[in-house]
Parts: structure tokens; sequence; C-alpha cells
């Protein structure tokens, strides 16, 4: 009895498998589920995310969406140098001073890492090395930013005065690339 059930139970499932279950159309469609669509097409480059986590103060994410942006884009000299920022806001000042330094080795002319290389340095008591850095910020960017000239006149100070402290609390800036030739200024008070 048992084994006609068994029997019984096998030959049930075998006719069951044979049967049209009314899937794939018989057109010559592919036999494999289909493809969806494809996220990355519409997604927000990782450069632009991670600008606007840097904004926001969301750092860590930022730095998450810069690494998406390397590899979307490869590693430039804006991934670089924003990455380089984004570990300058964490702390994280060997790093950030790596990172911009490569940046600056991709594409020497580029402003935001001289700037934010400066930052670094001056973070880290490097203060005349600091000052020609952003010397050459300063000059790159053809003395069209205030906020490098700024910069330059804090380390400048301190050179003239190690104990100088900036009257404005100490205000650290970085510049951070966003697009052809527009510039976000990013600052914790």
């Amino acid at each position: 009895m048992k084994k006609q059930r068994v029997v019984l139970c096998l030959a049930l499932g075998l006719l069951a498998a044979c049967q049209q279950t009314g899937g794939f159309p018989s057109d010559g469609a592919s036999p494999y589920a289909p493809a969806g669509i494809s996220s990355l097409r519409d997604s927000v480059d990782g450069l632009t995310v991670g600008h606007r986590l840097m904004a926001a103060g969301e750092y860590e994410l930022a730095v998450k969406a810069y690494l998406r942006a390397a590899g979307e884009q490869g590693i430039n000299v804006d991934v670089l140098s924003a990455l380089g920022s984004a570990n300058l806001k964490l702390g994280r000042l060997g790093q950030a001073e790596k990172l911009l330094r490569d940046a600056i080795k991709e594409d020497g002319t580029f402003v935001p890492a001289w700037n934010n290389l400066g930052v670094v340095l001056m973070e880290t008591g490097k203060t005349g090395e600091a000052e020609r850095v952003f010397r050459t910020a300063y000059a790159l960017d053809s003395g069209e930013s205030d906020e490098i000239r700024d910069n330059l006149r804090l380390a400048l100070a301190k050179i003239e005065n190690p104990a100088y402290v900036d009257p404005q609390d100490e205000y650290n800036f970085a510049l951070v690339r966003r697009g052809f030739g527009e510039y976000l200024l990013l600052s914790t008070p």
C-alpha cells in the first residue's frame, strides 16, 4: 500500500513537470527571468551624493559615496581630493594628507586639492609647508578665492607668531569641487 502511494506521487509529479504553465511565450523569448531595470542608469553620481553628505555633516557616509564614485569613474583627481576632504573632516589627517598628495600628483593644477592639503598641514603643525601650499593654491586660483586668501593669511600669521589664534574661533575651511569650475566651501564653526 505504501509502495503504491509513492509510485502514484512520483507519477503525478512527473506529469505536473511536463505540463505547460503559460509562463514564457513560445516566440523565442529567453527562458530566464527578465533582467529588470538597471538602477545604475538613473542613479546620482557618487561625487554629487558625497558632496551633499559632506554638507550635511555625514562624513563617513560621504567616504562610502566617494568610494562608489571611484568604482564608477575610476581613481581620478576629483575622487582623490573628495576622499581627502572627507578624511580631513573625520580627523584622519594621515590618510587625508596621502590622498591629497596623490590628487596633486594626478593633476598639479587642481586648486581644491592644494588648499585642502594646506589645511591638513596646518592641522598637523607643518605651518611652513602649509604656507607654501596655500601660496600655490592662491596662485593657481589667480587670487579669486577669498577663502584661500584667508587660509594663506592665517598660515602667515601663525608663522610670524606660533601662538596665534584666529579671532573667529579658528574656522577650518576646505574646498570641494562640485563640477567644472564650481567650488563649495565647507566650514565647521
